[in-house]
């Protein structure tokens, strides 16, 4: 739980100020902390920081005082963005990219590797376009490093008319964040990784991610998922291919884990009582990290604690929290997605915060502040 450098009161991730004493607040990437920015600069841990230019977006992260553009570590992620003059999008643009730091804050929590896309070539990066803007629909997707995100799906009755066309349970600007970098980890983790130690049990759990993309995409949509597949899959969508099968995974894997941690840091406990949880012999005390040997019990925790915040949605008159089913197969799939994750070296750590896979290097011509081409990419659902 972060805290108003200030008065000490709880501060929300996304929120610009503390909503008890008012103090201007930033979030400080390295410290994991918020950071008071009434001034022009603060100092922490004897280097300059300053509040990120894009601001006036919403962003609330802070930024090296020499970063170009002044733009924070999220925001220079970023490689192309609506046009200027392009009001709509520029709006959804700051809602969606709420949606990014969250992804990025777990990514750190979680020890992962961020290649930015202007320090490595297949380094992540966002493209943040519109559907609207084009006229076209914008492939939501990842190529190389390249993360596709529609920005019109931020707009509530949009993807709420998506989700019921294609037949979801679950559609949010969040879950695409989150299933699309799947894609990413998959192929920097265990695709790339020469020899990987990882691929051939990969290809036992989600199937041969050599298989034909864009025949698989057109089996999908004109037979749809085979029968019974809720044995197997976490959902429809991850029937389609291996590739789709590991994001889908990967994303449900993100939806646990920042879920138990959030519960975690409020302190949240669960003791069954006769009405809510009749016949159960269990409490619940949610750890703050799950070790390589913990998924079974991470498991655990979360089917009491979806069951509890699924009921507590009810009450609301809402649908289900989580609405998913992890039988036996998708558990041994959450299962390598943990290991490949806890595995992990201990990576160096950049002085902006996040872990690097790899020595950065210059892109000769390369622009952090440059708007690029899309990358091709698949339409894809989370």
């Amino acid at each position: 739980m972060l805290a108003c450098p200030r008065c000490g009161e709880a501060v929300l991730m996304d929120e610009l100020a503390c909503r008890a004493c008012g103090v201007a607040v930033a979030y400080h990437p390295p410290t994991d902390t918020m950071a008071d920015v009434t001034e022009p600069s603060v100092e922490i841990d004897g280097r300059s920081w300053a509040a990120c230019s894009r601001r006036d977006w919403n962003c609330n992260w802070l930024a090296p005082a020499d970063a170009e553009a002044g733009r924070c570590f999220s925001c220079a992620l970023i490689r192309t963005r609506p046009e200027s003059d392009d009001t709509l999008a520029l709006e959804r643009l700051a809602e969606s990219m709420l949606g990014e730091r969250r992804l990025l804050i777990q990514l750190k929590r979680l020890g992962l590797p961020v290649d930015p896309w202007h320090e490595v070539e297949g380094g992540l990066g966002f493209d943040l376009l519109s559907s609207f803007s084009h006229n076209e629909p914008v492939p939501i997707g990842h190529a190389n490093g390249i993360v596709t995100i529609d920005l019109a799906e931020s707009l509530d009755a949009h993807r709420e008319r998506l989700r019921v066309a294609l037949g979801e349970p679950y559609r949010t600007m969040l879950g695409h964040f989150r299933h699309e970098v799947g894609h990413y980890f998959e192929w920097i983790l265990v695709e790339r990784t020469d020899p990987s130690p990882w691929i051939d049990e990969a290809r036992e759990l989600f199937g041969d991610e050599q298989a034909s993309y864009s025949d698989a995409i057109a089996r999908h949509y004109k037979v749809g998922a085979p029968e019974g597949w809720q044995e197997s899959f976490i959902s429809e969508y991850a029937t389609m291919h291996p590739w789709e099968d590991f994001a889908e995974s990967f994303a449900h894997y993100l939806h646990l884990t920042d879920t138990l941690e959030t519960s975690w840091s409020a302190g949240l406990e669960l003791r069954p009582g006769r009405d809510a949880y009749p016949g159960a012999t269990w409490s619940l005390e949610i750890r703050e990290r799950y070790g390589a040997d913990d998924l079974p019990q991470l498991l655990e925790d979360w089917r009491a604690l979806s069951l509890f915040f699924n009921r507590v949605n009810r009450s609301m008159g809402k649908d289900d929290l989580y609405p998913f089913t992890i039988t036996e197969p998708v558990t041994h799939k959450l299962a390598f997605v943990h290991r490949l994750l806890t595995s992990l070296p201990d990576l160096p750590v950049a002085p902006d915060g996040f872990r690097r896979s790899r020595v950065a290097s210059e892109r000769t011509g390369a622009d952090a502040s440059a708007s690029a081409p899309a990358s091709a990419s698949a339409p894809a659902s989370a």
